[in-house]
């Protein structure tokens, strides 16, 4: 087994290059700041980047700002939404590492270095905001309790911060998912979704998160909105999560009517002996209550086969990193690898 290119690299201790995407909005007051921020972060153990801010079509100042400050700026002629920004940012994106952080000032860039080596071991590296320092509005805090769960739910694993918007993967893996990941907020839950669905590896980075520079652009409906889209994402890659539940729940509730019929029927009937047998026993809503179960059962294992069929055909075309990086069985030292290459050079 020969060794990949990124192995190779790893090996002779050469830091990977990065696109740093930074999706704005009117952030006059905050984007320079955090551009700052983030060439600190880089240029202190001199790994070499590049800084991508995407204007999504602001009405103020964010787009001469960012050009003052020297870095590549790309702009929306209109506001078209955060997912929008990042996929043109990673489209644009020079270098295979891609480091997303918001520009309003939340998230520690400081925090990207130690979030870079992780992603040596994993698919992707999610900043989780569960640092000691953390200014979530309470207001946001139910429904993002509340998402979270049934996120967890469907992903089958625990999920420390679903829609956190700092996080660092790979460009090829990420663009595999473009024509699903949505436009608005909730890309950044759509692809975490994805990749947990299709067996990626996602380490969590603790972090914190600051109170934001301006004001904020999520707003209340957008709790539904994320809703609808977990939902979805569940439709697309495990069914079952969504029509099992429910076809218990319907299933169960129409089993405890019919034995309350049953029930309701000795109580009520002076008949005895098999006479009983031509009384009416089930009621309408316990025989709706089954079948809705059965349904639900039926359209979810459907659902899934056809699913599957599906993925044995369209696997996922980017290899994991999150597995086993080295093998003892391997015949290719990665030494004698890198020699190699620097005799060909």
């Amino acid at each position: 087994m020969q060794p990949s290119n990124f192995e190779t690299q790893q090996a002779a201790d050469v830091r990977p290059q990065v696109s740093v995407v930074i999706p704005a909005y009117n952030e006059e007051n905050s984007i320079q700041h955090q551009i700052e921020l983030v060439r600190q972060a880089m240029d202190s153990l001199k790994i070499g980047h590049e800084i991508i801010v995407v204007d999504d079509g602001s009405s103020d100042h964010t787009f001469d700002v960012a050009l003052a400050a020297l870095v590549r700026v790309l702009r929306h002629p209109e506001n078209r939404g955060y997912g929008a920004s990042l996929k043109t940012g990673i489209r644009a994106a020079r270098f295979e590492i891609i480091a997303i952080i918001d520009a309003d000032g939340t998230y520690p860039a400081d925090e990207i270095p130690t979030m870079l080596e992780k992603l040596t071991k994993a698919d992707m590296v999610v900043g989780s905001r569960t640092g000691e320092q953390v200014n979530v509005p309470l207001s946001r805090r139910p429904a993002k309790w509340m998402l979270q769960v049934l996120a967890t739910q469907i992903a089958g694993q625990k999920i420390p911060d679903l829609n956190s918007g700092m996080r660092l993967f790979r460009r090829d893996c990420a663009m595999q998912y473009f024509p699903i990941l949505s436009n608005q907020f909730s890309f950044t839950t759509t692809i975490t979704l994805a990749y947990l669905a299709d067996d990626y590896r996602v380490v969590y980075h603790p972090i914190n998160y600051y109170a934001r520079i301006g004001r904020s652009k999520i707003v209340p409906w957008h709790f539904v909105d994320f809703l609808v889209l977990i939902l979805r994402i569940s439709m697309i890659f495990n069914p079952l999560k969504i029509y099992l539940p429910l076809a218990i729940l319907f299933g169960s509730l129409g089993i405890l009517k019919a034995f309350y019929d049953i029930l309701a029927l000795f109580l009520r009937s002076s008949e005895d002996g098999w006479s009983l047998l031509l009384q009416p026993v089930l009621s309408t809503s316990a025989v709706l209550l089954i079948f809705t179960g059965l349904q639900f059962l039926m359209i979810g294992m459907v659902a899934d086969g056809v699913i599957r069929r599906i993925a044995q055909h369209n696997r996922p075309e980017s290899p994991s990193f999150g597995d086993v990086l080295f093998d003892s069985d391997d015949f290719t030292p990665v030494t004698q690898v890198i020699k190699e290459d620097l005799d060909s050079n």
